[in-house]
């Protein structure tokens, strides 16, 4: 997959040339609040033109404007219930289309040359799934070709085009991927992702006032932290970044601040056991009971939900008597009905009790580095939880993560107690 390790020869002979012939290429990828509005659209152009100086060489991935995303789905949704997936990318992916157009038009409007290109012009090719495609190839001759003739290329986020010469699209928060793969088959070596917030926090600092941003981050920290539920970054753009060395500079469009630098870890000291407490409560619990303890149950359950493309996080199995147990797992609320019509009907043909689910939970993560050369680090954050009352309903690890399903209602206040113990505010 284009997404993890990327460059054909082709593609290494293309970049070679144009680090030739011309200065690093620089990506930027603007959010949906950055291009909110055409006074927005007006200044992203002005700050575009101003790295044009810099950084002659200048490729942009833009979002959707606002919520255009959002209003096209539910405008689909007025339609039919349950689109056609090849109309629905059809349909979500010219919001896209929109912005690309509208800055490159600002951008020429203030006397500097530019160009729109969709995901197809870009040369992104994608798997043939519709609605959450991944990229598998990138041909960035005309993208090259645009550079040479010293414009901007304004390249829309989000999709792509699959073997079939359809649309596609590559799942809500698709547009950092696509910025972090072309950075990667461009040759560039930093990515600067502009949205909303000026950097990555110790935690959602809208939650915690005195969290504080951090200068730098590893790749597995913010990936984890990514894939827990903090929202500054798509997991799959820093798995991305990882993979093809691409350093991602996160930073607000709203001032000229220095922001969170993502980078490998061996060129970062490792100060604190925590980096930053991920909260999400986007979560549901599911729980299929009295499953009969026979080999293969668990490869049955999950393989059904993997073909339904339904990503299972935590999962706990709970033995009881008679040979028979109960399993419980989180899925994201939005996969909840469907999850639970699976579920159902997994449970009859295991002949197992029934299932249960429970949609008013919040998921805490402590993440860090650290964690790998300091114990005791899981014993303080259970003992902070058990201190203000928070009950755990289960718990998750890896070397550098420890999550618990918590009451949404503790959820607050658990995250504010941990984030003082582990002096992240400090």
């Amino acid at each position: 997959m284009i997404e993890r390790a990327i460059l054909n020869n082709l593609q290494l002979t293309e970049i070679q040339k144009a680090k030739s012939e011309a200065p690093m290429i620089l990506v930027q990828k603007y959010g949906g609040t950055s291009v909110g509005t055409p006074e927005r659209i007006k200044a992203v152009a002005r700050r575009i033109i101003a790295s044009k100086e810099a950084h002659p060489h200048l490729v942009v991935v833009v979002s959707a404007m606002g919520d255009a995303t959002d209003e096209l789905i539910a405008l689909a949704n007025q339609i039919t219930l349950q689109p056609d997936l090849r109309e629905y990318d059809a349909v979500i992916s010219t919001g896209e289309n929109i912005s690309a157009a509208l800055l490159s038009m600002a951008i020429i409007a203030q006397g500097t040359r530019a160009i729109s290109l969709t995901g197809n012009q870009a040369g992104i090719k994608t798997e043939s799934i519709y609605s959450r495609a991944k990229i598998v190839h990138v041909d960035p001759t005309r993208i090259f070709n645009e550079l040479k003739s010293n414009k901007v290329v304004i390249v829309t986020g989000f999709q792509g085009i699959n073997s079939e010469e359809d649309v596609t699209t590559i799942g809500r928060g698709g547009s950092d991927t696509s910025a972090v793969v072309l950075a990667a088959a461009l040759g560039a070596e930093e990515c600067e992702i502009y949205t909303d917030v000026d950097g990555v926090y110790t935690t959602d600092p809208r939650l915690v006032p005195s969290a504080k941003k951090l200068k730098e981050i590893s790749y597995e920290e913010m990936l984890e932290l990514a894939s827990l539920g903090a929202k500054v970054l798509h997991p799959r753009s820093v798995e991305c970044a990882k993979e093809n060395g691409i350093v991602i500079h996160v930073r607000s469009s709203f001032n000229q601040d220095e922001g969170t630098r993502v980078k490998e870890v061996t060129s970062m000291e490792v100060n604190r056991p925590v980096t930053g407490i991920a909260l999400n409560e986007e979560q549901a619990t599911v729980s299929i009971l009295k499953v009969p303890d026979k080999p293969g149950v668990a490869a049955k359950i999950f393989s059904k939900l993997a073909e339904a493309h339904i990503n299972v996080d935590m999962i706990v199995q709970s033995i009881e008597e008679n040979q028979i147990n109960n399993i419980t797992f989180t899925v994201a609320r939005d996969d909840l009905e469907m999850t639970k019509t699976l579920t159902n009907q997994i449970a009859k043909d295991l002949e197992a009790e029934g299932i249960k689910w429970n949609d008013f939970i919040a998921k805490l993560s402590i993440v860090g580095v650290g964690m790998i050369s300091k114990p005791g680090i899981a014993a303080r954050m259970f003992r902070v939880l058990g201190e203000n009352n928070v009950n755990i309903e289960f718990i998750s690890t890896s070397e550098i993560k420890i999550s618990c399903v918590v009451n949404r209602k503790d959820a607050q206040r658990a995250l504010e107690a941990l984030h003082r113990e582990f002096n992240l505010d400090a």
